[in-house]
């Protein structure tokens, strides 16, 4: 059985085979957004802030 993949993930394959100083550029790219260190403080605030989900989420009363 052949494994499906898309004719984009085929030429971004390919794309990057050919440009491999686009590796450096995809990473810097990353790491502005999303590995970013995070101190205690940042992931108290994050925890103050959740709001417990419903028993059931599909409720339309409060």
């Amino acid at each position: 059985m052949a494994i499906y993949e898309s004719e984009h993930t085929k030429f971004m394959r390919e794309w990057m085979a050919k440009h491999p100083e686009e590796i450096e550029e995809q990473k810097k790219g990353r790491a502005l957004w999303w590995d970013r260190p995070q101190t205690q403080e940042t992931q108290r605030e994050f925890a103050a802030g959740k709001v417990p989900n419903k028993a059931y989420p599909y409720a339309t009363e409060s």
